[in-house]
């Protein structure tokens, strides 16, 4: 059974080793993290010492899912502008070895269960780069919607440019998508 916790220093090993290549380090959220590679003090520091680049005190929440086997994966939550209703995931990533077996679905709908159920925030905002198909499926099989818009935000992935789509999903949608499980 997948479970969540806050962060701890040492789950930074284990997503730093998670992220073997440049294309999996900028997909990860590397932008924000300087250049690849990236190692497990980096992560920590970012987490630790910046508030993962949080204005406010109190609105970065890393969480780290594990099973009986250890830590499986990894992401984190922030308000939008200090905005307490708005939540957004992000720096999203499952263990390498142990993909395909549906762990980063499981992962955030706990964090979506927390977000809603807990947090009681009304909306939930993700982004995802539109070659990374398998996290836009993931995040589209567990309620997210794509925001329809005129203009991307873009990333440069491997010399080329990627646009980076955005989803939300909002607490009746939540419920709704829950309804027909």
């Amino acid at each position: 059974m997948l479970r969540l916790r806050p962060y701890k220093s040492c789950d930074s090993k284990h997503v730093a080793d998670w992220i073997k290549n440049e294309e999996t380090f900028v997909k990860w959220g590397g932008e924000r993290f300087g250049s690849y590679p990236i190692n497990a003090k980096i992560i920590d520091d970012k987490y630790r010492l910046n508030n993962g680049d949080c204005v406010e005190e109190d609105n970065f929440y890393p969480m780290t899912a594990f099973d009986d086997s250890g830590v499986v994966g990894h992401f984190i939550m922030r308000y939008i502008n200090g905005n307490n209703k708005i939540l957004r995931f992000g720096w999203v990533i499952v263990d390498d070895t142990q993909r395909g077996k549906g762990y980063g679905k499981q992962m955030l709908e706990l964090g979506l269960k927390y977000a809603f159920e807990i947090s009681g925030v009304e909306k939930v905002t993700i982004g995802v780069f539109e070659n990374n198909i398998p996290a836009y499926k993931c995040y589209k099989s567990i309620g997210f919607n794509e925001i329809a818009t005129d203009c991307y935000e873009t990333e440069t992935v491997n010399g080329e440019e990627s646009k980076i789509i955005e989803l939300e999903i909002t607490k009746s949608d939540y419920i709704n998508h829950n309804k027909r499980k």
